[in-house]
């Protein structure tokens, strides 16, 4: 954990953001951030509340409960029990004085409202301060004031399955079983880059790259195209976004080390240091990969194809007819 925040440090990665696995009490993946608060660097980090039902969704089975997340007039007061050891640690991030705290499905959160008002409430008691709460936009769309929370945080590539950062050309070596997305990353890049600023408080995100594979097999959604080139315009983009809003300097990278999504910063044997080199506010000349080879039309491709279709479709409908809580 020294050695990987001495190397985030280096690359100007500001802080970790932990996932935080708590069902009713029950924590689970808890020893990575307990091992950090207990003798982990000198590195800020904070908490994302990751509040979704656990299933097998890696082999397509979401209906398969393993862990399941339940809510009741208790849960505000349990769960922030839990967080105060987070909270009271020194290197626990704020913004303008406020605890920084990510939910991750905030439309699952019944009466989320009240439940966020009442985390405000505790943290004054404990002498805490405020809490600077922001909701992931695991839901394209979605506003803080639905929900009571200060600010969304963009979290690609969620809502991008469309026709708009579809990969339209047919690319050469795709198994005549997939099943799954093949999408553009420079598509999807440029699309969150000419997003509008809401008037509302909105963190930009950016993601390295996206291959669920490890998870999906051949019902993976991939992004075909990813590079540091066009990941570090991306970020630098989105840095300058946040400057330009003189927020609060927020911007989010999905991910550290989700290996199983392919959305990682860490060093690896195709890539080496180069996603990190392209995170530095400074970065010199960025290494950029061939565009993915063409192949023939097929029906894995078409497949892909209409899948983007139908996202589009649904994009559509829920910006004509959005769903609040």
């Amino acid at each position: 954990m020294h050695r990987q925040a001495d190397l985030a440090k280096r690359h100007d990665v500001d802080a970790f953001c932990f996932y935080f696995y708590w069902f009713d009490g029950h924590r689970l993946l808890e020893r990575p951030v307990d091992n950090y608060l207990q003798a982990g660097p000198n590195f800020p980090f904070c908490l994302s509340w990751a509040n979704e039902n656990w299933t097998r969704r890696w082999d397509g089975k979401e209906h398969e409960v393993l862990m399941g997340q339940n809510y009741s007039g208790t849960t505000a007061e349990e769960i922030f029990d839990d967080f105060l050891p987070y909270f009271r640690d020194e290197r626990y991030l704020r913004v303008d004085g406020a605890l920084v705290l990510v939910i991750h499905r905030v439309d699952h959160v019944p009466d989320a409202a009240e439940l966020m008002s009442s985390w405000r409430r505790l943290a004054k008691e404990y002498g805490l301060g405020e809490l600077h709460i922001i909701a992931a936009e695991t839901k394209f769309g979605i506003e803080p004031t639905w929900y009571g929370v200060d600010a969304i945080s963009e979290f690609p590539p969620v809502g991008s399955n469309t026709l708009a950062s579809a990969q339209l050309l047919p690319v050469k070596g795709l198994r005549s079983d997939f099943s799954g997305r093949i999408m553009s990353y420079e598509r999807m890049a440029k699309r969150f880059m000419r997003r509008r600023p809401p008037s509302f408080t909105r963190y930009r995100g950016v993601v390295p790259g996206w291959d669920n594979t490890a998870r999906r097999g051949n019902r993976a959604t991939i992004y075909v195209g990813h590079n540091p080139r066009s990941y570090g315009e991306w970020l630098t983009h989105a840095r300058r976004a946040e400057d330009d809003r003189q927020g609060t300097g927020l911007v989010f990278i999905n991910a550290w080390n989700e290996w199983a999504e392919g959305a990682y910063l860490e060093p690896d044997a195709t890539w080496g240091t180069a996603f990190l080199e392209a995170t530095q506010r400074n970065a010199g000349p960025l290494q950029a990969s061939p565009k993915p080879k063409l192949g023939a039309p097929s029906l894995a491709w078409l497949r892909s194809v209409s899948f983007a279709v139908m996202g589009s479709a649904v994009s559509l409908v829920r910006r004509v007819r959005p769903s609040r809580p």
